[in-house]
């Protein structure tokens, strides 16, 4: 069972993420950044001459990795599932540097025996030479195995507050992306190396007839959509994207991104897979300026 007092005061080394334009290139080719090899604005994200980073690569950096695998949690790692994340920009993202990430358990709610439990875990990313703040990412992960853990521990924090539906009107615009067959392996020389996504073995044995594509692909992705569709390609007025995980892709599969304007600096944002008729992100929140 779940050690509430363990992991919410569980101690996080600092981490040092030192990055080049290479691995900026490299991440927006697995987002699929390129598919036009000879659009300025594609062109923008993978090739040097005229560089910017997608800025959702900031999930990628300073990973703890699955600490919750530790014995000392008392979580069941095999049925945790990533269920939001929510990425805040507090400048653009450089396209190379060195950032020092920190992370801590925020807080671990208990939904009830047989009901599972769910855990944010924030990592805030900082410039290495000036301590200026780049970005804060919240995890959301959703702990299926380990409901009721507040019986032991006698103690349970508030939930996150829920992320809000879409609008019930059509979307303003929306743009479809075909993913690659290989674009799992692609994405995950970025750093998540986790063989769900690589292994068809081992896909089987978490309930998958094959590997799925990262949750955090789908997402990077979203925010592609909005920086071409709603910010021309201008990467550095993206300043949030949370979304909520509710289905997974598979590589090959064709992901649709719907997008509604409100106001000036709101985006709502949902992606299905329409040849499967699954709601893949959910109750998309975007903040631009």
């Amino acid at each position: 069972m779940l050690d509430y007092h363990a992991c919410k005061n569980w101690r996080f080394d600092e981490i040092v993420h030192r990055y080049a334009e290479r691995d900026t290139m490299l991440y927006a080719l697995g987002l699929g950044c390129g598919g036009d090899p000879t659009h300025r604005g594609e062109l923008g994200f993978v090739y040097e001459g005229r560089l910017q980073a997608v800025p959702t690569m900031a999930t990628v950096m300073g990973s703890p990795g699955i600490w919750w695998k530790d014995s000392r949690t008392g979580a069941d790692a095999v049925k945790l599932v990533h269920g939001e994340q929510d990425l805040r920009l507090l400048r653009p993202l450089p396209v190379a540097g060195t950032l020092v990430a920190r992370n801590r358990v925020l807080s671990l709610t208990d939904k009830g025996a047989g009901k599972g439990a769910i855990a944010v875990v924030v990592r805030e990313l900082a410039d290495a030479a000036s301590g200026e703040m780049v970005a804060e990412s919240r995890n959301v992960t959703f702990l299926r195995g380990d409901g009721g853990f507040s019986a032991g521990s006698g103690v349970s924090d508030p939930g996150p507050d829920p992320l809000p539906p879409v609008p019930e009107r059509p979307a303003d615009v929306d743009v479809a992306y075909t993913t690659l067959p290989q674009a799992a392996l692609l994405y995950r020389l970025s750093g998540d190396y986790n063989p769900l996504h690589a292994d068809p073995e081992f896909a089987s044995r978490a309930g998958f007839d094959r590997p799925i594509l990262h949750g955090l692909c789908t997402y990077g992705m979203g925010a592609r959509a909005v920086i071409e569709k709603v910010l021309g390609f201008d990467a550095a007025r993206l300043r949030r994207i949370a979304v909520r995980f509710t289905s997974p892709v598979w590589p090959g599969d064709t992901v649709r991104y719907e997008l509604w304007r409100e106001g000036e600096r709101i985006v709502r944002l949902r992606a299905t897979v329409d040849a499967r008729k699954a709601v893949v992100l959910a109750n998309g929140l975007v903040e631009i300026e």
